[in-house]
């Protein structure tokens, strides 16, 4: 499935709808996960705070590329919204995670995987760990949700159910202070070849889950007690998307000439 690099995406205006599902409810059929190119998926360490089970934090390495992967253990199709670093991986501009940004369109059971800054419907730029200075958030002079990988899910309006045994397999379907010195951020890498197309998905007025991933070098998550056996430490402040404990034809934009960019 993901060999194919073929993704579904859509850009749309949603009307205002009941929610389908609470979060807890549907929180078992949405796993999100982040792929590291050389050593597999990331174990998660969950965050100590009241909605746990939607924070957790991992340790990642300087340099290294990564993916995040999403699956539909659900017989509906679902939109999900992904920020990363506060910024939204279709579009680039700063992500609050609404039913209105660009999102990704996943199909009932459907496993995908999502690799970097898509930059037009056939390319996307790899994502990979880096040091702030490195980061694309910080070309565009924005340090609000650092070090955070975030996903909302949307349910779809005027749903039909799908049956398991009726999915058809189909191929391709679809800040510069000392806080930020031990802070990670994602850059904008290598292009690859990606193709996706638009399909119509008309969301639910709220999501039905959202995940926060904050990722960091791992002798950060030590000073702060994350990891077992480390010391804790002060978490730190000023993050929009983790709490202490449409430019470029709607595509994200290069960050090339920006004044934050070196």
């Amino acid at each position: 499935m993901y060999k194919s690099k073929t993704i579904l995406f859509l850009v749309v205006l949603l009307s205002s709808l009941p929610i389908w599902a609470m979060a807890s409810e549907y929180h078992e059929n949405v796993e999100i996960e982040v792929i590291s190119d050389n050593r597999g998926e990331l174990r998660q360490y969950p965050a100590r705070s009241y909605d746990s089970r939607q924070r957790a934090y991992i340790a990642v390495r300087d340099g290294e590329r990564y993916r995040i992967r999403v699956r539909n253990r659900s017989g509906e199709r679902i939109g999900v919204v992904i920020s990363v670093d506060g910024r939204n991986i279709i579009s680039g501009a700063k992500s609050w995670l609404r039913r209105g940004e660009s999102k990704y369109v996943l199909g009932p059971w459907e496993t995908a995987e999502y690799e970097g800054w898509r930059t037009s419907r056939q390319r996307v730029n790899r994502f990979y760990f880096t040091d702030v200075d490195d980061s694309y958030a910080d070309a565009w002079g924005d340090h609000s949700a650092m070090g955070v990988i975030a996903v909302a899910v949307y349910g779809e309006k005027h749903r039909k159910r799908h049956e398991y045994s009726m999915q058809k397999k189909r191929e391709g379907y679809s800040a510069r202070s000392e806080a930020m010195r031990d802070s990670a951020g994602t850059g904008f890498g290598e292009s690859e070849w990606s193709p996706s197309h638009r399909v119509k998905f008309k969301a639910r007025k709220k999501p039905m889950f959202k995940k926060f991933i904050k990722y960091e070098w791992r002798r950060t998550l030590c000073r702060k007690g994350v990891i077992p056996s480390c010391r804790y430490g002060d978490d730190d402040h000023g993050n929009r998307f983790w709490p202490r404990e449409g430019w470029n034809d709607g595509f994200a934009p290069f960050p090339w000439g920006r004044g934050h960019w070196n």
